[in-house]
């Protein structure tokens, strides 16, 4: 039987899906649960972790997986080294697909590239004045003592993790953004530094055109190395097709 696990919670992975639903490719997708209200893809859905390299192997043998797509984020790294050790291991066909970042944006060569986010601060320090901080919620405790009484601006899809420091000003909301709201907030909170990751997609990159607008200086965070050796896809379509030549007959 044809059965492809689809590691999601991003906008490809949700394409993805759809266009392997409508070919009549049964499929699931894994999201990890860590949105309240996330965007779900058509199609079947499971929500929660797998307990690690252990799990995952177990839910594959059970489901009788015939291929695996890791779509998770670009910055989920764990997830992706886990599912490339236990694909190898089990000899199931995977393939990782990941949007295009954002080294090829026109402004790339201007900005601050640094390999982790202590160093980001580290670069935002040099620059001063108020940060603009869109890393995730799970990034902030690097600065949450270096910046405790420093003002900075955070924008989260969901509340933090823990309490953040009087001084700070916490946006909620979630992509897609245009360009000149994002100017609007950078004017309003007088931003001078934006600290951004190499996330890459369309849904955020209205900031970046905002901070060249108001010359405010990028710090960004590059992705993570991820295992060797995986096939690679930039779109679902590519996805799409991949996954039709593993389970053809």
């Amino acid at each position: 039987m044809t059965h492809v696990l689809i590691l999601g919670g991003t906008a490809e992975a949700r394409d993805l899906a759809a266009l392997l639903e409508a070919k009549g490719v049964p499929l699931t997708s894994s999201l990890a649960g860590r949105v309240s209200r996330p965007r779900l893809p058509v199609g079947p859905v499971r929500i929660g972790g797998f307990g690690g390299v252990e799990g995952l192997t177990d839910w594959l043998r059970e489901q009788q997986v015939s291929a695996v797509v890791d779509a998770t984020h670009p910055f989920a790294a764990t997830m992706g080294a886990h599912a490339a050790q236990v694909c190898s291991s089990l000899r199931v066909p995977l393939l990782r697909l990941a949007r295009p970042g954002w080294v090829q944006h026109p402004d790339a060569a201007s900005w601050t590239w640094v390999g982790d986010h202590v160093a980001a601060r580290e670069a935002a320090d040099a620059v001063g004045g108020t940060p603009f901080v869109t890393t995730g919620r799970q990034t902030l405790h690097h600065h949450v003592e270096a910046w405790a009484e420093r003002p900075v601006l955070v924008r989260l899809v969901e509340p933090p993790e823990a309490p953040l420091p009087d001084a700070w000003t916490v946006l909620r909301s979630r992509g897609p953004f245009a360009v000149a709201d994002e100017e609007a907030i950078m004017r309003e909170h007088d931003v001078r530094v934006l600290l951004t990751k190499d996330s890459g997609g369309r849904f955020t990159e209205a900031k970046l055109d905002a901070a060249r607008h108001l010359e405010v200086p990028v710090v960004v965070v590059s992705r993570p190395a991820r295992a060797e050796g995986v096939a690679e896809a930039s779109d679902a379509v590519a996805a799409a097709a991949w996954v039709e030549d593993q389970v053809g007959d």
